[in-house]
């Protein structure tokens, strides 16, 4: 495979350094993570600016004119590299009269990045604090790709452990199987409807850069990369400008990340335009009619977001486009019209790929709710064969709250090889990768008391269109060895006179 990157994890020392930051926030009087993530992010975007401007500078000395540069002649004290030095008052002062000012500005520039930061807030308390943060980022090296992706994975990781806001946060490895088991390429137009943090685009990106390394030289391949492929929505303006700078941190040049209401707006100008739609969306459970897309109630006629969601993801994509969605179980076996009639629209009008089941425990500690991912290919004309099911039981790490890891490090994930059967009792991500990848051949033999296998479409329309695993799957019953009751007698009567003659001779020795 071209590209492969080995997975990686940041180093005890970038990680104490991260946390530094963190601990200064929270001593600082800021204790809200999203705030704490904010103020990081712009700080982190300033650096940035900072970084794409000095690469422009050297391009000018070797006569190639900066037309359009970040900083004119009378903005230089704007730039980090001049004010990270600073003492802490007029560092302070710069940043907070000067610098986020300048950030709003940009907001009328074709940047998407740029976009986000108009509504920037400079929330920082104190010079002290300032002067502290700007420290310990300047310790923090940014330039090697990988380390900075990480490193910021690795923040919003923080987010997520903080208690309250980890719905926004998809279990990464989760994620990542659902990229690789869709397998984006330079050509796809990627979205995600719900993207919080952009984790889903991040990982999408990731995987395009790695096994299509060589495709992106091309410069149309590289343009769409950086300008048109990854498309995300969402209604929290903070999601959004975390999540663009995820983009920026993982080099995807300007993502198109764009303040939408997915369910209240009209999806039909929208429609048929994507190939790839990979997305958890939020499942608050019922919304208003008035508020609700017409064109989503013309699909399915419901108040539930989950049914909405898919309906929504139908309008989205392209004939041909494909789909990894996670949902609550209740979308599999749901007995509403429109439940019932969702999923033979998915079954008998689309191409319904596969159902993999998760543990309830995923996404623990926040919510203990039964989910599955759904994969389907839009084809408004059937196609559905068989239905490939997955019950993973293991993600490699505990199902309780604590979700500890159950694994050395080179045995967790999807990619992880030589993989013993007790290894497997506890990370089932490979076997479902491998075993996706065989669904048309040798898993279409497998009998249904195995972990996976295959359902005839005319099976599931026998049963409602019911998706549910346990609805398909069989249980292995032990063979149980029946006796006749004489038999049995007999037996007993032996057992009885045994004990009879065991009674007496322990008498007999006791006097």
């Amino acid at each position: 495979m071209v590209g492969r990157r080995i997975p990686r994890v940041i180093t005890g020392e970038l990680k104490s350094k991260v946390d530094r930051v963190w601990d200064a926030f929270w001593s600082g009087g800021i204790s809200n993570p999203l705030e704490v993530m904010e103020q990081i992010t712009y700080l982190l975007f300033i650096r940035r600016l900072d970084e794409l401007q000095t690469v422009k500078d050297k391009m000018a000395r070797r006569g190639i004119p900066d037309t359009n540069p970040f900083f004119g002649p009378d903005q230089q004290d704007l730039r980090w590299q001049n004010f990270k030095d600073t003492e802490p008052a007029k560092m302070y002062e710069t940043v907070a009269e000067e610098v986020f000012p300048y950030l709003r500005a940009l907001g009328g520039e074709d940047s998407t990045y740029s976009h986000h930061m108009k509504d920037a807030r400079f929330t920082i308390p104190t010079p002290n604090l300032l002067s502290k943060v700007v420290l310990l980022l300047e310790g923090i090296p940014m330039q090697n790709k990988d380390t900075k992706g990480d490193l910021y994975e690795y923040m919003l990781g923080k987010i997520a452990s903080a208690g309250q806001n980890g719905q926004f946060r998809t279990p990464r490895h989760i994620i990542q199987l659902m990229v690789e088991m869709t397998e984006p390429n330079p050509r796809d137009e990627i979205c995600d409807p719900a993207c919080g943090t952009a984790g889903f685009l991040v990982a999408a990106s990731e995987y395009v850069q790695r096994v299509h390394k060589d495709d992106l030289v091309e410069a149309d391949n590289q343009h769409h990369f950086n300008n048109s492929m990854f498309h995300g929505f969402d209604f929290d303006s903070t999601m959004l400008r975390i999540g663009s700078m995820n983009m920026l941190q993982h080099d995807v040049a300007s993502p198109d990340i764009r303040y939408r209401d997915s369910l209240s707006e009209d999806a039909g100008k929208e429609t048929d335009r994507y190939s790839l739609i990979l997305a958890n969306p939020p499942f608050a459970g019922s919304l208003d009619y008035e508020t609700t897309s017409s064109e989503l109630l013309k699909v399915v006629k419901t108040k539930k977001t989950e049914l909405l969601f898919l309906a929504l993801f139908l309008k989205l994509l392209k004939p041909g486009g494909r789909a990894a969605v996670i949902v609550p179980d209740g979308v599999l076996f749901g007995s509403t019209k429109a439940h019932k009639e969702l999923r033979r629209m998915l079954v008998e009008e689309q191409k319904l790929d596969a159902v993999v089941k998760l543990p309830s425990g995923v996404f623990k500690p926040y919510a203990g709710v039964s989910t599955a991912i759904l994969f389907f290919t839009k084809t408004d004309s059937g196609g559905t064969d068989e239905v490939w099911f997955y019950d993973v039981q293991a993600d490699g790490l505990s199902l309780d709250d604590k979700r500890t890891p159950l694994l050395p490090e080179d045995r967790l994930g999807l990619r992880a090889t030589s993989l013993t059967a007790e290894d497997h009792a506890k990370n089932n991500l490979p076997d479902v990768l491998a075993r996706w990848k065989r669904r048309t051949t040798d898993e279409r033999s497998r009998v249904r008391t195995e972990q996976s296998f295959c359902v005839p479409k005319s099976d599931i329309a026998a049963q409602g269109y019911d998706l549910s695993l346990n609805r398909y799957k069989e249980i292995v019953h032990e063979e149980v060895v029946t006796r006749p009751p004489l038999e049995i007698l007999d037996d007993l009567e032996r057992l009885n006179k045994e004990i009879e003659a065991g009674t007496a001779k322990l008498k007999e020795m006791l006097t």
